[in-house]
């Protein structure tokens, strides 16, 4: 990732889960929730969560997990990681400072990987975002899962129109006033009507050398989840 999303989210650690609450109206919980248990559900004994941020998504897979499985967390934003370490289950995860065009793990490490509400952050060019997920397919056993909770495009036009104007509307006044990070929920606003499609991100997904890749939609559309097996 680009210096400059590294600023932005060196600004927003302290306040970071409130606005996105905030903002979702709660859907991001759930989403979280439901993506872990998709995730979880593919067994295996080490699991990696990329772009983890303040950790909501590791905490929920710490708390799914069975004895002697082994939960990472990585990101490249050494104060997003400081406020993840002080969640009740971080004693039980392994925080590892990284960027995730170059994972300082070897081939066939995990047995699933997970990242949530950043991929768009590594989606520079569509290029780009594939060298990325090649990363993760590098790094993931054989059989093993890549689970991608994102933002999302709706199907149908009207409710992707109405999701269009509530980012443009009230995603930078609102983030950036509970935060006050202007540049970051300018960034933010301006990230999420440009993402791709379900079908054209599974595409993506298999671009980068996965196999099966299934998605599901959440809330009308507006976020799905993916998951790729190696």
């Amino acid at each position: 990732m680009n210096k400059g999303v590294q600023k932005i989210f060196g600004e927003v650690p302290r306040t970071y889960e409130l606005v996105n609450h905030v903002l979702t109206f709660g859907m991001d919980l759930i989403c979280r929730r439901r993506a872990a248990r998709i995730a979880a559900a593919g067994g295996g004994t080490r699991w990696l969560d990329v772009c983890s941020g303040t950790g909501e998504m590791a905490a929920n897979l710490v708390r799914l997990s069975r004895n002697g499985t082994s939960v990472f967390a990585a990101d490249f934003s050494l104060p997003m990681l400081g406020k993840a370490a002080e969640k009740k289950e971080a004693d039980r995860i392994t925080f590892v400072i990284a960027d995730v065009k170059a994972l300082p793990f070897p081939d066939n490490s995990f047995d699933l990987i997970t990242i949530s509400f950043a991929t768009r952050n590594i989606n520079i060019s569509r290029d780009i975002l594939i060298e990325h997920l090649k990363e993760f397919h590098r790094v993931l056993k054989p059989g093993g899962c890549f689970v991608n909770l994102e933002t999302s495009q709706p199907r149908f036009s009207l409710m992707r129109g109405l999701m269009h104007l509530y980012v443009k509307l009230a995603v930078k006044p609102i983030g950036s006033g509970i935060s006050g990070s202007k540049a970051g929920y300018a960034y933010l606003s301006h990230t999420i009507p440009r993402f791709y499609p379900p079908e054209e991100f599974a595409e993506i997904i298999h671009q980068a050398g996965f196999g099966t890749v299934t998605f599901k939609r959440m809330f009308g559309g507006v976020i799905a989840v993916h998951k790729g097996v190696k």
